[in-house]
């Protein structure tokens, strides 16, 4: 914590017309005036897109590796760091109701000053008044008196930065995707600099609250279908995250904590934790990404980790904070969130990365049977207004086996024969209601496709003022099968293919203050394969459930639109609402009588309750009970997103 007797300088410099000094608190010790000269300067004016000096900024800079300082611009516009420890200094201008603007490194060099001109998207305050030397004379604070020799040098090298011409911004040449401001982008942070960094730490901390309400009001409370929508008529915490990457000598590791209602939402899509013993979904559970490698200096850079890693199919981030909207359509909720396995990230040039994955499977914490899967990334942005990225995964083996599997090897069914991806439970041995003949899921391999666009077709570059300021879309491709041991991607009963598009289009207002965004998509699955599997009475990706059958051959086709309005006063926080409506061709959603039986979850997930299945057709016999499924479902909420 910073003592108050260590934010006063010594000496305070006045700055434009101001009557009196605007003091710099500083959280490292102040610098003695008489080793002035071992110390440098920051030094700039704060102006509006018209060129009008912006007075009242504050303007905070932080060095890297430690220290803080705070100042507040003149009625001229000018601010000024006048005692800087050498080194790396990053620089956050805020003027209340307008975006913050970030400088994210500036070189200190000792007896030298360093100017840096800072352009907000804010009305001028004050009268505009020409910085001159005279203006910089230096006041001395009540209680001491700084020898003038410093004093003069540190006025002189001030006011010779500022009558020099400002000096064109550098260039980054090296840093992949630095080519300008990306985070416009659908599934991207916005924030331009980290609000705190060292040379070994970069931290960062997640918090996600929401309001839902399910126009079918569900007596449970459970949505059904959403990959982040889950429970209806409640304030719920969806994400509390705490860690950040750890960097040093080249090698490198990221770790995110997990809690909150994702804690619980996401292992239970996963079916390949059921394969073997160590219980591997509450092994993961509270962590969203872990993992490690080394980078090599090759070309823009090389780099090669292991661990669980937050996948990128499907355009939307796995964070809700990232996103245009919070729920996604349905070409990303059925798409996965995760990978485990091997990575390796090659950037050949700034603006193109190529990357290659080795995973147990699609998003599988276990591998499933014999395979990996393998997939890769080829991700290009060329500048700040396009982006273009192409997913591919193949060859993985992911669906549970019943000899694998089954405990004593007999070969009967049990409920790890047929999860997600493996039709009736209750059917009769060796059959498939529904659908066409037995599969042996050990040789099914699975192939996906998703390839994406973003285009920025307008931006006002500041001048936007309350009007529109930016202007874009994402449009996304979605299709895949799964082929063999029974099963064709193409024809046959036993057809699994999945074909899927999104597109949004998203506007803001008031430079950036606000955004409006628009979309929706659609999925036409016939096999059900991707469809998330709803929790009735428990069920999960592995257990399957009786009432909403996923066989091969048996269709499902749904769509879905959203509107979202967001709210952002600073890049750290989003305030936001949103409707959605979605459609599906068999009942699926929760209607009002819920899926969760009236004395909570009963017997075994994979079963009828209440009774049992019907030796013919495999199905519940009508006296049991039965969850309240519907075809349409309207959603409205509101939350809170928070990143550091």
């Amino acid at each position: 914590m910073m003592k108050m007797g260590k934010c006063l300088h010594a000496v305070l410099l006045s700055l434009g017309s101001l009557a009196a000094a605007v003091p710099e608190v500083q959280a490292d010790e102040p610098a003695p005036l008489t080793t002035a000269a071992s110390y440098g300067t920051i030094v700039g004016i704060v102006t509006n897109a018209a060129k009008a000096p912006v007075g009242g900024a504050t303007v905070t800079a932080i060095r890297a590796g430690g220290g803080i300082r705070s100042t507040v611009s003149g009625s001229d516009g000018v601010y000024s760091f006048a005692d800087l420890p050498s080194g790396v200094w990053s620089l956050t201008i805020q003027v209340d109701g307008s975006p913050d603007v970030s400088v994210p490194s500036l070189q200190v060099l000792a007896s030298k000053a360093t100017r840096r001109d800072v352009v907000m998207n804010v009305p001028a305050v004050g009268p505009a008044a020409s910085p001159s030397a005279a203006s910089l004379a230096p006041t001395a604070a009540p209680s001491a008196t700084p020898p003038a020799p410093a004093v003069s040098k540190t006025a002189a090298i001030i006011a010779e930065a500022l009558q020099a011409p400002p000096p064109a911004p550098a260039v980054d040449l090296q840093t992949p995707f630095a080519v300008g401001d990306i985070g416009w982008m659908n599934g991207t942070p916005r924030e331009k600099s980290p609000i705190f960094d060292t040379n070994f730490f970069t931290p960062e901390v997640r918090f996600d609250m929401n309001y839902l309400q399910s126009g079918n009001h569900p007596i449970d409370h459970t949505i059904v279908g959403s990959t982040e929508e889950f429970r209806s008529g409640e304030f719920q915490i969806e994400q509390v995250s705490f860690g950040g990457n750890f960097h040093w000598d080249g090698v490198q590791a990221r770790f995110l904590s997990m809690f909150g209602m994702f804690a619980t939402t996401t292992p239970r899509n996963d079916a390949s934790s059921s394969v073997g013993q160590w219980d591997l979904d509450d092994a993961y559970r509270y962590f969203s990404e872990a993992n490690a490698g080394y980078h090599f200096d090759v070309n823009h850079g090389l780099n090669v980790d292991v661990g669980v890693f937050v996948s990128y199919i499907g355009l939307f981030s796995y964070y809700n904070y990232d996103n245009w909207t919070y729920q996604p359509s349905f070409v990303s909720s059925n798409t996965p969130w995760f990978f485990n396995g091997l990575r390796v990230q090659w950037f050949p040039t700034q603006t193109l990365k190529i990357e290659p994955w080795l995973i147990n499977g699609w998003q599988s914490y276990a591998k499933f049977n014999s395979k990996p899967g393998f997939g890769g990334q080829i991700l290009w942005i060329p500048n700040d207004s396009f982006k273009l990225v192409l997913n591919s995964y193949s060859i993985g083996q992911d669906n549970l086996d019943c000899q694998t599997n089954n405990p004593t090897g007999s070969g009967t069914v049990d409920t790890l024969c047929h999860p997600q991806n493996g039709g009736n439970l209750n059917a009769a041995v060796g059959s498939y209601v529904g659908a066409g003949g037995p599969v042996d899921w050990s040789k099914v391999k699975r192939m996906h496709e998703d390839d994406s666009i973003e285009v920025k077709y307008y931006d006002a570059h500041g001048a936007g003022g309350n009007g529109v300021s930016k202007m874009a879309f994402s449009y996304t491709v979605d299709l895949g099968c799964e082929s063999g041991g029974g099963v064709s991607c193409s024809s046959g009963q036993n057809k699994e293919n999945f074909f899927g598009m999104m597109f949004y289009d998203r506007t803001w207002f008031h430079n950036d203050l606000y955004a409006v965004t628009l979309g929706g998509g659609f999925m036409n699955n016939p096999g059900r394969y991707l469809a998330l599997t709803p929790p009735i009475n428990g069920a999960t990706a592995a257990t399957g459930s009786p009432y909403f059958t996923q066989a091969p051959g048996q269709k499902l086709y749904q769509w879905d639109s959203q509107l979202n309005f967001q709210y952002m006063p600073r890049d750290w926080i989003t305030w936001w609402t949103e409707a959605t409506f979605r459609h599906s061709s068999v009942p699926y959603w929760s209607g009002s009588g819920g899926v969760t039986p009236p004395g909570g979850n009963t017997g075994s997930p994979g079963s009828c309750v209440g009774g049992g299945s019907n030796a013919t057709t495999g199905q519940c016999d009508v006296g049991d009970w039965f969850p309240d499924l519907r075809t349409r479902e309207a959603i409205w909420g509101a939350g809170v997103l928070i990143k550091y």
